[in-house]
């Protein structure tokens, strides 16, 4: 079991920034992809960020410019810095970690529980 704990959601103003956190119980060096997704009221869930225990990042590409993420192993915590902030990026925005097993193959994956992002425009 992987448990994860995200912060640093709020109200923010357009234009301005915010920094998520994201927290796992796990060392996240153990978890082969940990990231960030949102989900806007009435919209479906996308992912915006995630990164490898290599090092990989893959980033929403409407997002690039604008939004980074990061992983500090030693905190065991990925972080998301979301900077210059839209209306349209108001969601709830969860992490989620998934560790892939090879014999036999499978996949775990674990939720946070989210913070919302929310941006007056």
């Amino acid at each position: 079991q992987v448990q994860l704990v995200e912060s640093g959601g709020g109200l923010v103003e357009s234009g301005g920034s915010l920094r998520l956190s994201c927290e796992s119980s796990a060392n996240i060096g153990s978890i082969n992809v940990i990231g960030w997704h949102r989900q806007a009221p009435g919209k479906q869930r996308e992912s915006v960020a995630t990164i490898t225990n290599s090092g990989t990042v893959n980033l929403r590409d409407s997002l690039k410019g604008r939004f980074t993420i990061s992983a500090d192993n030693a905190k065991n915590t990925v972080y998301l810095q979301m900077d210059n902030l839209e209306s349209d990026d108001t969601a709830l925005y969860s992490c989620n970690a998934i560790i892939r097993h090879d014999s036999p193959y499978q996949l775990e994956s674990y939720w946070g529980r989210g913070t919302q992002v929310t941006v007056s425009s």
